[in-house]
């Protein structure tokens, strides 16, 4: 059960950034593969957005697609050596801003602001004490017909889980958890694709959800995605090739 404890340890002193993030990537081809194949196809409707803001971004695998498609971005994480990192990574991108925080509390960001709140392959192990603080908030940062994509844990829901140790995946979160929380707080759900994790079973969940009127709630069950490794595996073996290619 990674509580914020093991979170702040686990990525500021635990674990080693050998490739920067890259590799979990891997399966894909790397992150512009896994971006332009797999992210960017279900976000596309919503991107360029004015502000961007994510939440957890490591070492800055997604932050350089997302501040490509914006004005301003402003990136929170737990770990303060994640935040240096990124500072120094994308120092040369005036509109590009990177902030510390408890793991509870995006007070950095200003409210009604950002027209995409994003977050992958980093909230998977928060637990719901965690969303219970930032679900409300993540509401309040956005702006009008904003939307949040935040991938997160579903092993509270999943009728099966078969990885080792449920790849660290939070024990207490899920698809219709985040739906009750979002829905407590005044917002809607746009969009849930509940997807299986490398043969682990359906663990992990994409969820977007906005302001209520902003956008219809008519999501009462999510897609189940259980190909999604079979995804992964066409993109890293067709597209990914193509991104290594280099005009002289």
């Amino acid at each position: 059960m990674p509580d914020l404890m093991w979170n702040a340890s686990m990525w500021d002193k635990n674990y080693v950034w050998e490739e920067a993030g890259e590799e979990w990537s891997r399966q894909w081809g790397g992150s512009e593969a896994q971006w332009f194949g797999s992210l960017y196809p279900r976000l596309h409707r919503f991107l360029p957005a004015r502000r961007i803001l994510e939440i957890a971004p490591g070492h800055g695998r997604w932050s350089q697609f997302l501040i490509a498609n914006c004005d301003d971005f402003l990136a929170i994480d737990l770990s303060a050596s994640c935040v240096d990192i990124c500072e120094r990574r994308f120092a040369d991108v005036a509109y590009a801003r990177f902030a510390s925080n408890d793991g509870q509390d995006l007070s950095a960001a200003a409210d009604g602001s950002y027209d995409m709140v994003f977050s992958f392959d980093s909230l998977v192990h928060a637990e719901i004490e965690v969303f219970e603080r930032y679900v409300s908030q993540i509401l309040a940062k956005l702006a009008p017909s904003g939307v949040a994509f935040i991938h997160h844990s579903n092993r509270a829901d999943a009728d099966h889980d078969e990885g080792e140790h449920g790849h660290s995946r939070a024990t207490s979160m899920s698809a219709s958890i985040i739906r009750r929380l979002v829905r407590d707080h005044g917002g809607v759900i746009v969009m849930q694709e509940v997807i299986d994790w490398q043969g682990a079973g359906p663990i992990d969940c994409l969820t977007m959800f906005a302001k209520r009127g902003d956008y219809d709630d008519r999501v009462a069950h999510p897609v189940v995605n259980r190909e999604f490794f079979i995804e992964a595996k066409l993109i890293g073996e067709y597209q990914a090739p193509y991104s290594k290619l280099v005009r002289k």
